[in-house]
């Protein structure tokens, strides 16, 4: 659930902590990506916000294509780059904080999301988790011992094996009594 819909009413105005994961269009210059993420970190500080952690943002490829209308024109993204500020903020201040933020042109994709203490205790860096991912690779070996040919299942009831019909047509013509 976006954060801006967990504030209820009663709650305290204590600051809550707030984790704000965007993707920045790939169309835009791998040395501008900086100045998106400076505009994204003014937004939270001009909103009463303190910026705690963030993740710089690096190129990935998308799970699945996103399209976004642009300029009138739908475009299609299979691309962005990544990245995240976690920062704190009164809860009064979220949704404006939020509409501000996904209003940049230069975001592909956002969501802000209101973090539990667990979350807030041990951020997950993304990129540096799939730095540290096992690679798979292939052995190209021939000493390996070939995979075993698969077995052929008995047959079953209901199945029919033309070899054993005509088997079974040769054998009953010749083992047939004769009518005299």
């Amino acid at each position: 659930m976006p954060a801006t819909e967990v504030h209820t009413e009663g709650e305290t105005t204590e600051s809550n902590h707030y984790e704000f994961a965007y993707h920045v269009l790939p169309t835009v210059a791998e040395g501008e990506v900086a100045s998106v993420v400076e505009v994204i970190k003014s937004h939270i500080t001009n909103g009463a916000g303190t910026i705690t952690t963030e993740e710089a943002p690096q190129r990935i490829d998308l799970a699945y294509e996103i399209v976004k209308p642009i300029d009138g024109t739908n475009r299609r993204f299979r691309s962005a780059y990544f990245g995240w500020v976690r920062f704190t903020a009164a809860p009064e201040v979220l949704a404006e904080l939020t509409e501000e933020l996904e209003g940049t042109s230069e975001l592909l994709r956002s969501i802000t999301i209101k973090l539990t203490r667990a979350e807030e205790a041990e951020p997950f860096y993304y990129h540096e988790a799939l730095a540290n991912q096992k690679q798979v690779s292939t052995i190209e070996d021939d000493s390996v011992a070939p995979a075993p040919a698969p077995r052929e299942e008995p047959a079953k009831e209901g199945d029919t094996d033309t070899s054993s019909e005509t088997e079974t047509s040769e054998t009953s013509e010749t083992d047939a009594p004769e009518n005299k």
